[in-house]
């Protein structure tokens, strides 16, 4: 019977990546007792977005099995890194780009980290907007100041849950950075290589808006998993997010996939949608995935300005779950293209 149930498991395919889960070493314990089967899945991302799939694929398969009666299915998760990580410790650097400022790209990055982290992986956030920071302010870690550790590396700051570093937690409040390029790359250089970032799933970019040298000095220091762009629908927007995809491309930098920010307001005292911005209009951006549509919501800013992720505040609301279901669709991205390079079988667990 237990070959018969490990028969049955190699039936059922990861929805994403297409292959069963016997072969992707995602099985780490299938046993048998009584009539009973115990099976435990290793995800490939704590914050897997087909997660309710996979177990009613399994239960299907799994009761099919002549002489078994229920099926107990468990879960783990260990997010795999791509065959060169990008830093010591690090698995996965995603950039959080737009071609250009006011399209919410900062909100949508603080909200992927505080999603991922809230689902059990291990996140940092790397503010990479030198001359407009403001991850620390939408942290509630504004007055927070950078410290070193005993090796002398700066110590990254932690709020809910995610580790992150900000130009504004090193420089006094209100002062303006102005830096050229070379100092750019020395700060860029110093946020990844001289912090102590420790053990990290997703260390998540958030980019300064435009195609300028903090991009360029990224995309060439390290090995990154891929970017995300962020957008709002309207034409003029699409025009500068265009020109933010095809630095990506000739980076050779995979681009993952767009949200649309913005896309849409539901009136709170009619319920009635506006199309404030046009809507779907991510969609003309080379035929990118899209990994959500986030609605114009009060609430998202109020929380910003307030320290507290919407996904945190408010996770009931339709931006919060909107905003959510992107950082698992990215997962989701992020774990098809980890597994790509990996060979037919892996060996069971």
């Amino acid at each position: 019977m237990r070959d018969a149930l490990w028969t049955a498991l190699k039936t059922v395919n990861d929805p994403e990546l297409h292959r069963d889960l016997v072969s992707l070493g995602m099985i780490e314990r299938a046993e048998i007792e009584g009539n009973v089967a115990h099976v435990k899945v290793n995800l490939t991302t704590p914050a897997c977005p087909l997660k309710g799939q996979i177990e009613g694929d399994v239960r299907a398969a799994v009761l099919r099995v002549p002489g078994l009666q229920d099926v107990v299915v468990t879960f783990g998760a260990m997010v795999r890194p791509p065959a060169q990580p990008a830093l010591p410790g690090v698995k996965h650097v995603l950039l959080v780009g737009s071609g250009k400022g006011g399209v919410g790209k900062s909100s949508v990055a603080v909200n992927i980290a505080a999603s991922l982290a809230r689902d059990g992986a291990r996140v940092g956030l790397m503010d990479a907007d030198v001359y407009g920071p403001s991850v620390a302010h939408m942290l509630g870690q504004g007055a927070a100041r950078v410290t070193a550790n005993a090796e002398r590396k700066m110590q990254p700051i932690e709020a809910h849950g995610v580790r992150f570093l900000s130009m504004a937690n090193l420089s006094p409040a209100g002062q303006a950075l102005v830096w050229r390029g070379p100092m750019l790359h020395s700060a860029v250089q110093q946020f990844l290589k001289d912090a102590a970032w420790g053990d990290l799933d997703y260390l998540i970019v958030d980019l300064p808006p435009g195609t300028g040298d903090v991009q360029l000095s990224l995309t060439q220091t390290i090995q990154v998993t891929g970017a995300v762009l962020v957008t709002t629908p309207q034409d003029v927007a699409l025009i500068d997010a265009a020109r933010a995809l095809d630095m990506f491309r000739k980076a050779s930098v995979p681009v993952l996939g767009v949200v649309e920010n913005m896309s849409y307001f539901v009136a709170p005292d009619t319920g009635l949608t506006y199309d404030i911005f046009g809507r779907g209009g991510s969609r003309k951006l080379g035929g990118l995935p899209l990994l959500g549509e986030v609605p114009l919501d009060v609430e998202v800013r109020q929380d910003a300005d307030a320290g507290l992720p919407a996904v945190l505040a408010h996770p009931e609301s339709p931006a919060a779950q909107a905003l959510t279901q992107i950082a698992r669709n990215l997962a989701g991205r992020v774990s098809v293209q980890a597994l790509s390079h990996l060979p037919e079988q892996l060996p069971v667990v």
